[in-house]
């Protein structure tokens, strides 16, 4: 039975930019206020000090903090009111819009580095520059029953390849574009030529805890497989980055719920996936709290602080999967990448990729079918699309297809 109690009414999407500008410009100037108070606070508390000028000192002071109070408080109200005024010309413009254009890949990739760094504060806020989760062809999201993903497939195979881009970004960055170089690939399209994959790409907002996209894309997976046009098919999952942390993540889900896209998973493949946690973020931790120790620098640390929980969760890395038993049938495969063309040199192992170590990227505790590799001369955003990883994704693949025939023999 409904209870009596009457539900809080959902929150009203608020304006993409113009209320996430708001939203920063007053933070900042929360911050900045802070600070002058703090340094000016010293300053007063030195000449209260010094005789003869003890008194002067605390009516110079009691002025200075009404101005301050008056000019912070001008700034935020002025500002507020502007970007306020630019948040209704903006919903109006979107209301007058009914089928807007179709975002291109700038505006794309702006937005998902915004829902990066500030994502969990825009979900929680309502705001319409969240992001939601959903596979994303030619920028636009796909509904996932039959006829909607044979319209958006229409050469759907037995085995789907879903790839999943890392913190920040969105499915564009697996296309290397018409002007990249030689030795870059598009792996959904090659595997598509060359081993008969159905590339779905996943737009996720990588701001939001690393545990709940997990959730999500378990969920996701399975309404996709339930609704794809071939049945029996199988999946493989490519994660790069963050993306490979939320793939494991939703293994974890699926195994709890006992998922049916779980078991048709043939293969894992992380890319530059920091298991043991990324040392860029601890850098972060360690900077924040340093910050936090003077009263000056204190505001500093809360703007630092502010950075979304996708980005603290890769300061630890989620280590094996924990229900073994529930992941033997699968195969996970990780590749690291270093900057120097040794990968056995002590530099190339400590700076990795540039965000991510190379013992971070290839260590594991899984048991199993496990394997891991690791290439020179490669950056963290060069994984997407190097001919050298794709060569090796699509070993990786084929000995999977020859595995499958042999046992079918």
């Amino acid at each position: 039975m409904p209870s009596g109690k009457k539900q809080p009414a959902p929150l009203a999407p608020s304006s993409g930019y113009s209320h996430a500008a708001k939203t920063a410009v007053q933070e900042t100037t929360l911050r900045v206020k802070e600070m002058h108070r703090a340094i000016a606070g010293k300053s007063f508390d030195i000449l209260r000090r010094i005789p003869l000028i003890s008194g002067p000192t605390h009516l110079v002071r009691s002025a200075h903090d009404a101005i301050l109070a008056g000019v912070y408080a001008g700034i935020h109200h002025t500002s507020g009111g502007v970007l306020e005024a630019a948040a209704l010309i903006e919903r109006h413009a979107t209301r007058r819009r009914p089928d807007p254009p179709v975002p291109g890949r700038l505006a794309s990739g702006l937005r998902s580095a915004v829902n990066g760094a500030f994502g969990d504060h825009l979900a929680t806020s309502n705001n319409r520059l969240a992001i939601d989760m959903a596979f994303h062809e030619n920028g636009v999201a796909v509904p996932l029953d039959a006829d909607s993903l044979r319209r958006a497939f229409p050469d759907t195979g037995r085995r789907l390849c879903i790839f999943i881009h890392g913190l920040g970004c969105d499915e564009h960055s697996w296309d290397p574009g018409p002007e990249a170089a030689e030795s870059t690939v598009h792996f959904g399209r090659r595997l598509r030529v060359e081993h008969g994959c159905s590339p779905l790409y996943l737009r996720y907002n990588s701001g939001l805890p690393i545990a709940r996209n997990g959730a999500q894309l378990a969920v996701l997976l399975e309404e996709l497989l339930a609704a794809w046009p071939q049945p029996a098919s199988d999946l493989v999952i490519v994660g790069h980055s963050m993306g490979g942390l939320v793939a494991l993540a939703a293994c974890e889900q699926a195994a709890q719920a006992e998922m049916r896209w779980l078991r048709a998973t043939r293969m894992l493949i992380c890319l530059g996936s920091p298991h043991l946690g990324s040392p860029v973020e601890r850098l972060g931790r360690l900077t924040t709290a340093a910050l936090n120790v003077s009263t000056i620098t204190a505001p500093l640390a809360r703007i630092a602080g502010a950075r979304s929980q996708g980005i603290k969760d890769l300061g630890n890395g989620p280590g094996a999967p924990a229900d073994l038993l529930a992941h033997q049938h699968m195969a996970f495969r990780f590749l690291g990448a270093s900057l120097a063309k040794n990968v056995e040199h002590p530099f190339g192992e400590f700076f990795g990729d540039g965000l991510v170590t190379l013992g971070s990227a290839t260590a594991h505790a899984i048991a199993g079918d496990v394997q891991s590799t690791r290439l020179g001369q490669l950056g963290h955003m060069g994984l997407l699309n190097d001919a050298r990883v794709y060569r090796q994704i699509a070993e990786w693949i084929a000995a999977l297809d020859a595995r499958a025939t042999s046992e079918a023999g």
